[in-house]
């Protein structure tokens, strides 16, 4: 069997194979078992196999993942690119500022792209989901967005079992921790939109800190766009109206199994000039 090593794409042949992973590291136990540490390559979970459970993915089965993702990724882009409509009036429109922190690289080139093709006012950093909270109140001050977007990659470490256990998820309680500072930050700007997670995260645990939208509810996996989705929404939405949950979830992956929360004014702006 072919040496599996940092950065190789593949399955867990336990599960069928049904998530294509990116190997982040390669780790051994102290009683010399050889484990992977895992990331979802389109999907915003973590997760560990022993290394032996894991096979490599071939370069089509790879191709063919990478075209559904794209094509899903410019077919929500084409249908959402602003449109110019000629009118006797003039309108100036400014969206909600969006910053967005994401602790896989990769989706930060990629969620960066997806909001300058929308038009969007939109600053994305990649920052690892354990360094989060320890920026975030820095970067609140810098830029003075309007909506919070803070995601990266989770899962939970026992599934099934344990729903209320923090340490029972990868990376929930950094965006728990991130939620806390940035409303503590933002004290006086109660109008702060925040979303919060990624696959299988503690929902309960990140409304609790302050979040207007959250995943996951049902402990499933989202969808790479999904938070980005959010963040579309709430920007382009005028902000005398309310968004909720019920707006967004046909265009989610799962609607409210994946995704759910208190809802949140929009935040965009128009002036007309005759």
């Amino acid at each position: 069997m072919e040496k599996i090593k940092k950065g190789d794409i593949v399955g867990r042949i336990s599960y069928g194979k049904d998530i294509l992973f990116i190997v982040e590291k390669i780790i051994k136990t102290s009683n010399n078992n050889t484990y992977a540490i895992l990331k979802g390559l389109n999907i915003r979970i973590k997760a560990d196999s022993p290394i032996e459970d894991l096979e490599l993915i071939g370069k089509d089965k790879i191709i063919e993942n990478e075209r559904i993702f794209q094509e899903r990724y410019e077919k929500r882009i084409k249908r959402r690119e602003p449109k110019n409509i000629l009118s006797r009036e003039r309108e100036i429109i400014y969206t909600g500022k969006i910053l967005h922190l994401d602790g896989d690289r990769r989706y930060s080139e990629k969620s960066d792209r997806y909001y300058k093709k929308l038009g969007l006012n939109a600053i994305v950093r990649n920052i690892a989901e354990n360094k989060q909270a320890l920026v975030v109140n820095n970067l609140l001050k810098r830029y003075k967005p309007d909506i919070l977007i803070v995601t990266g990659h989770d899962g939970m470490i026992r599934k099934g079992t344990k729903f209320n256990d923090i340490y029972n998820y990868r990376n929930s309680r950094y965006f728990i921790e991130t939620v806390l500072a940035a409303r503590k930050s933002n004290a006086t700007n109660k109008d702060l939109v925040i979303f919060a997670g990624a696959c299988q995260s503690y929902y309960e645990g990140i409304m609790i800190a302050g979040a207007n939208f959250a995943s996951s509810p049902e402990r499933i996996l989202i969808d790479f766009l999904d938070p980005l989705i959010v963040a579309e929404k709430v920007a382009t939405t005028d902000e005398r109206n309310y968004i909720t949950i019920f707006d967004i979830e046909s265009e989610l992956r799962d609607g409210k199994k994946g995704i759910d929360g208190i809802g949140a004014f929009g935040k965009k702006k128009k002036m007309t000039i005759l």
